[in-house]
């Protein structure tokens, strides 16, 4: 397929300039849009600005409200839609796509072909183009590719671009190699690729993370005297970065010197983004060096917010403030922003002394901490436990003129309940209408959490009860943190009425939380309120999971109503649910607790025609012989050994010492003279201990016959 694509020159990311950018600033993004010449990005403009306006025309309105009621069509509905089809012209054809597009790019699609199946209506082609370039937005590849064949089909014009759009939409699948088959098809088709599709093709194999084909693909490019441009290179470098081959992708840009293509900034914020990452300070210093003196570009306010912000998002404080430094040495205005993120950097590392002289500094020099500046340190110091300078910090904004916010709010909350104050921190919620401040569902999420972490699960059920009151509900996990919490203390009917109540308020209530009551329920011996809660389930159309049934054939098991127990694996299995491990050791343990060997063994072939275990029947034969029924174990004994594993050995091996333990020395003899039957080896020293009990019992007929194997196998020296 290469040798193929190497006949036309190819690459692309100019179509889409903004993908290039995503290491670096998005001012830096904007400085890559640069690479597209003016005329073309202002006549784009313009296209959109035009398909703005015929958004808001009355015919686009009332179509896309007809397109709305397309579930519930009627013959006079479509007349009507098709009457305003007609009179459509392709921009405001154009808008409905798009408008569509924004809802669910499926439904514009739809719109699209049946609108094209229109008696004497046909679309322009820049609706073509407007739908190719919507779907390249999703991953509905196989729409594109029909819109793609029908514009062939049809001699619709199409070029690179339009090939783009349909290999970005295979990219976004994860469809790699269709993705690259594209300039197969453009081949096919007569359309010679340009600069732009092949960096379409660079850029799908650097987000594949095939970085090394991107290298070759690039390669060929120059066999072909198709020269990369600096998008190119962009992108093969932002492959190389994220591939941790910094080294490589330094070199590159050495390369691209001497190949006559100037790096831009976005080249060096690349690389530079990567090492600040690391926490390659020096590095960063010699590629600005480098940015100044070999490519004549000089580092500005952008490049030094893109250093600060890197630095500071991945914890490395000192460094992110030296740059904060030097770009005030430089006489760049550093903003509340690039302060913003030290000091957030500084309190995450729990070090409030530097955050609290860099917010001085910022009051000191006019640039005034904002409200997240301000939530960040309340934030720190509620982190080291240090409540009172959080309130001290607070009351500092007020004076400032500041207001805290909800984040603020609920940042002093999760300090008070990690504190053991959430007594403290629910008055305060409380009392949140008198500070003129409205809480979130997060933070009444974290004093519910505080006061089930201090075991006060009564006032925890009150807060949830004051979130529904308040339109908030908690999330499944949450209700499930909860309803453990009660099960645990043994009030599993507490559990349940607040597992109702939160269901009757409109929360969302999974198997995963009935499972819980009902292993609640199982721990308390009250079998019959676990069954009513498993009927409530199947009433509610919830389905029971394997965890679920699991958990209550134990319970049958342990009150030794196997039968019913037998039911429900039979109804699991009848269901389609797949039996785990842990469902086939529970059923295994209950049943030969209970001596009912037959039945087990009846059960365990349905099971395994669901999930083949092959170790089924050792794990039988191990907890027969824990629970001292060794008659029954060793009756299994020939499943075992039909495969002659390793596993089967130490099963084997746990049977003898069972017997040894119980004095009966002959029957372990039985055992181990299977085992040389079958060719399994058993262990020598386990064979000596049995030899000798066998001697100590006067079984002449078998002592000493177990060594005498060893020796005509030539494991032991006869002389031994």
């Amino acid at each position: 397929m290469t040798a193929r694509i190497t006949k036309h020159p190819s690459l692309l990311l100019l179509l889409q300039p903004r993908r290039l950018c995503t290491t670096a600033a998005s001012s830096s993004c904007a400085a890559a849009a640069g690479e597209l010449d003016l005329p073309s990005a202002a006549k784009e403009l313009t296209l959109d600005d035009d398909l703005a306006e015929e958004s808001r025309s009355r015919l686009v309105r009332d179509t896309c409200k007809l397109l709305e009621l397309r579930g519930s069509w009627t013959p006079k509905l479509e007349a009507q839609l098709r009457h305003l089809l007609r009179v459509l012209s392709p921009p405001q054809v154009r808008a409905v796509l798009r408008a569509k597009a924004q809802e669910d790019a499926r439904a514009a699609f739809e719109f699209f072909r049946w609108a094209d199946r229109q008696w004497r209506y046909r679309h322009a082609p820049e609706v073509f183009d407007e739908m190719l370039s919507l779907l390249s937005h999703t991953r509905l590849h196989d729409p594109a590719r029909r819109v793609m064949r029908l514009m062939i089909r049809r001699g619709v014009r199409h070029g690179p671009q339009q090939y783009a759009h349909l290999m970005l939409s295979y990219s976004r699948a994860g469809k790699l190699r269709s993705a690259m088959r594209v300039l197969q098809l453009m081949q096919k088709e007569g359309c010679t690729p340009d600069i732009s599709i092949c960096n379409v093709a660079v850029n799908v194999l650097v987000v594949a993370g095939r970085v090394d084909k991107a290298l070759e693909f690039a390669d060929r490019m120059r066999r072909v005297e198709v020269e990369p441009d600096v998008v190119t290179y962009n992108c093969l470098i932002k492959g190389l970065c994220s591939a941790r081959r910094v080294v490589e992708a330094t070199e590159m840009i050495g390369a691209m010197l001497q190949n006559g293509c100037p790096p831009d900034k976005i080249t060096y914020y690349t690389v530079m983004g990567f090492l600040c990452k690391e926490k390659r300070v020096a590095e960063v210093q010699g590629l600005l060096d480098k940015m100044r003196n070999d490519a004549g570009l000089f580092p500005d306010q952008v490049t030094y917010n893109m250093l600060i912000h890197v630095l500071a998002k991945h914890g490395h404080a000192d460094e992110a403030l030296e740059f904060l430094r030097e770009s005030q040495e430089k006489r760049f205005r550093v903003d509340e922003v690039g302060y913003s993120a030290v000091v957030h950097s500084f309190c995450l590392n729990g070090r409030m002394a530097e955050a609290k002289e860099i917010v001085s500094e910022m009051i000191t020099k006019e640039c005034h901490p904002d409200v997240v500046t301000y939530s960040a340190v309340v934030d720190g110091f509620c982190r080291i436990g240090e409540i009172d300078q959080a309130r001290k910090m607070m009351k500092h904004m007020y004076k400032n003129g500041c207001k805290p916010n909800i984040v603020t709010h609920t940042a002093l909350l999760n300090g008070l309940c990690k504190a053991g104050k959430t007594s403290e921190a629910w008055e305060l919620l409380n009392n949140s209408g008198e500070e003129w401040w409205t809480p979130s569902d997060i933070t009444y999420s974290v004093v519910m959490h505080g006061f089930r972490r201090e075991g006060k699960l009564k006032e925890s059920c009150d807060v949830v009860a004051q979130m529904l009151q308040k339109g908030f509900f908690p999330t499944t996990v949450e209700i499930n943190l909860l309803i453990h919490a009660l099960c645990k203390e043994g009030k599993s009917a507490e559990a349940k009425d607040f597992m109702e109540q939160c269901q009757s308020k409109g929360c969302t209530i999974n198997v995963v939380n009935f499972t819980t009551v009902i292993h609640g329920f199982s721990r308390q011996g009250d079998l019959e309120s676990a069954l009513s809660l498993l009927d409530d389930l199947y009433l509610s159309n919830r389905h029971p999971d394997v965890v679920t049934y699991t958990v209550i054939v134990n319970a049958l098991g342990k009150k030794g109503r196997l039968k019913e127990a037998t039911g429900l694996v039979e109804k699991m299995l009848s269901r389609g649910i797949v039996p785990t491990l842990v469902t086939y050791r529970t059923v295994i343990h209950r049943y030969c607790e209970k001596g009912a060997v037959e039945e087990l063994l009846i059960l365990l072939d349905k099971m395994l025609l669901r999930r083949d275990l092959k170790s089924v029947y050792n794990q039988v034969i191990e907890k027969l012989c824990a629970l001292g029924k060794l008659d029954d174990a060793y009756s299994l004994l020939t499943k075992v050994l039909r495969t002659a594993s390793q596993r089967d050995a130490q099963t084997c091996h746990i049977l003898m010492e069972s017997f040894l333990n119980r004095g009966l020395a002959i029957q372990s003899y039985n055992v181990a003279r299977r085992m040389f039957q079958r060719n399994l080896i058993p262990d020598l020293k386990l064979c000596q201990k049995v030899d000798n009990q066998l001697i100590l019992e006067k079984q002449k007929p078998a002592a000493g016959k177990l060594i005498v194997k060893f020796v005509e196998r030539g494991l032991l020296k006869q002389e031994t």
